[in-house]
């Protein structure tokens, strides 16, 4: 029986890959903590809406900026976005405010008149985990009404 190379599935973890691994749990544990607390939601919602949040943005934004803000988020939270080749980041699903809250509201199965304070939850976490450069890259990418809602999280 051969052994299983190191890195492969199944293969036993490094020291140094298990503390690797570590820090991208706490990190992401923390970062849903926070928008918990920012956004007074539970960790179940703060987690989902995250997720639909980050990727409604990512869709609205220059491909090379949606890239910019990826870098500077939570490796876990990158794993849990769509991989389809459809939801590529940058590609335009709606310009406007309300097109945006639409499409968190149809992701978290919610009434539209409910996501707003979702959506200013994680807009607030997601401005006070990247740089302040990069938050206003990610503001200069927006069209005018969702520059309102990000900007209203300050």
């Amino acid at each position: 029986m051969a052994d299983t190379p190191p890195g492969a599935p199944g293969a036993p973890q490094s020291r140094s890959e298990k503390r690797h691994q570590s820090h991208i749990g706490s990190t992401y544990a923390a970062f849903i903590k926070h928008l918990s607390e920012v956004g007074k939601l539970d960790a179940g919602l703060a987690e989902c809406a995250a997720v639909s949040v980050v990727n409604a943005l990512l869709h609205r934004i220059h491909p090379d900026e949606a890239k910019d803000l990826q870098a500077q988020l939570p490796r876990k939270l990158l794993d849990f976005l769509p991989k389809e080749e459809a939801q590529k980041p940058g590609r335009i699903l709606g310009k406007s405010r309300d097109d945006f809250l639409r499409a968190v509201a149809e992701d978290l199965r919610k009434d539209i008149s409910e996501v707003e304070p979702i959506v200013r939850a994680v807009f607030l976490g997601l401005r006070e985990h990247i740089s302040e450069g990069e938050a206003q890259d990610v503001e200069s990418n927006l069209s005018r009404d969702l520059q309102d809602l990000w900007r209203r999280t300050q």
